[in-house]
């Protein structure tokens, strides 16, 4: 008897803790926020970790020249896809390499500055000790 008062009570509580938002009138907004990121955005950011990723995995001698040059010719395009998908999305525009070669050189400065986050990729100001984006602790500038 005490078994089956002791689920009962435990299955109210659950059953009130999912009817709580409800209950409080809260509710999920169905408009996207501005600083939401849309899923080209995402798959530009993914594929752009991606690359870095690979990059810092063959500078650390994980990976041998053939396999590094065959993931980034893969990841390149894959990187290309999702940026042309942004900017088609953004402006209906179109990108090529050399756009690619201009935001890996930017957030290769970036990160050289200390101002890029390793982690979510956002430009931080110079003065930063944390992501404005993510809070991760930034690293200091790497000395070249």
């Amino acid at each position: 008897m005490t078994l089956y008062l002791g689920v009962t009570l435990v299955a109210a509580a659950v059953v009130l803790f999912m009817l709580q938002p409800v209950v409080n009138g809260i509710h999920a907004s169905l408009e996207r926020a501005d600083d939401e990121m849309t899923e080209t955005e995402a798959r530009k950011r993914v594929a752009l970790l991606a690359l870095r990723d690979v990059e810092y995995d063959f500078l650390a001698g994980k990976l041998d020249h053939r396999d590094y040059h065959s993931l980034k010719s893969e990841l390149t395009a894959e990187a290309l896809d999702a940026l042309e998908a942004d900017e088609a999305s953004k402006a209906g525009g179109n990108i090529d390499e050399k756009r690619l070669e201009a935001e890996i050189i930017k957030l290769r400065e970036g990160f050289g500055e200390g101002v890029t986050c390793p982690s979510c990729l956002y430009t931080n100001d110079k003065e930063s000790l944390f992501c404005s984006a993510c809070g991760l602790a930034l690293a200091d500038p790497v000395s070249g």
